[in-house]
């Protein structure tokens, strides 16, 4: 190596730390702060250790108030539920897409990738009057998941077709055909098991939006019994009074599971992610 790359490798290699201590700042300020007490926050935020020293109380009282267990069973339900009929209903509309080139399913297939585009924030008010004042299903979890998933099923349609365009030959299905496999078995036996990077990279990217979702859950659960993570540790948030180290220390609970889940599945990301990209 010359002394030209040795140098602008470390040049890469300043320039990159830099990022990476600017990206993940505010992340540690907020673990840092979960640890002090509220006026040790407000004073002086930016402190490692407060004036009252390093306490865990702000997450056994989080824990505590924010009813962790029911809440985090409730996240949990909605996500996994949403995740696996996105992948499922997703893979299936994909697949059928993708071996039947009729012009209504380019039809489709086109309308659904535009509505990709299209901002949660356009449609929030007609669905909560609509679902809330005509149907009156709002304050239940079951008509969050139907939404995560009306709007999550675009975006797989999209990656497992690119998906399985690239990565699936037709004559892998035929001689299935041949051997006697019906439509439902080569969809499990032989799509299904070949979209694996696909099928992770789809979980790891709804999972991280449902489980962080904020603004739909905050809409259709009104009841506390029936709140999200995110919502519980909102609560610690007033108009007048907010206690931020409970905040933060709720946020960090919030976190963990799903970041878990992240770190376990990373490896996939990438792979998936390209996968999807490539369509014929």
């Amino acid at each position: 190596m010359t002394k030209r790359q040795s140098s602008a490798k470390r040049i890469r290699f300043t320039g990159l730390l830099i990022m990476l201590i600017v990206y993940m700042f505010p992340f540690l300020l907020v673990v840092v702060n979960s640890f002090k007490a509220k006026r040790d926050v407000i004073k002086d935020p930016l402190s490692l250790i407060g004036a009252e020293g390093f306490s865990a109380e702000n997450y056994a009282l989080a824990f505590k108030r924010m009813n962790f267990l029911r809440v985090f069973g409730n996240s949990l339900f909605i996500t996994v539920v949403s995740v696996a009929l996105i992948v499922v209903f997703s893979s299936m509309t994909a697949w059928f897409f993708t071996r039947n080139k009729w012009k209504l399913n380019k039809l489709l297939f086109s309308l659904m990738v535009t509505s990709m585009v299209i901002p949660f924030q356009v449609l929030m008010i007609p669905i909560v009057s609509i679902y809330g004042m005509k149907f009156h299903v709002l304050n239940n979890p079951w008509t969050l998941i139907f939404m995560h998933v009306g709007f999550g099923v675009s975006m797989g349609t999209f990656m497992f077709s690119g998906a399985i365009t690239s990565s699936i030959p037709v004559e892998l299905e035929e001689s299935a055909t041949i051997d006697g496999a019906g439509r439902f078995r080569r969809y499990a036996l032989i799509v299904m098991p070949l979209l694996k990077s696909t099928t992770v990279t789809l979980v790891i990217i709804d999972a991280l939006a449902i489980w962080n979702d904020y603004l739909l859950p905050s809409l259709i659960l009104v009841k506390k019994d029936l709140y999200t993570l995110p919502i519980a540790a909102q609560a610690f948030h007033g108009d007048f009074s907010s206690d931020y180290g409970l905040m933060m220390a709720g946020m960090i609970m919030t976190v963990i599971p799903i970041l878990i889940l992240y770190l376990a599945l990373q490896k996939y990301i990438i792979e998936g992610v390209v996968t999807g990209a490539v369509k014929g």
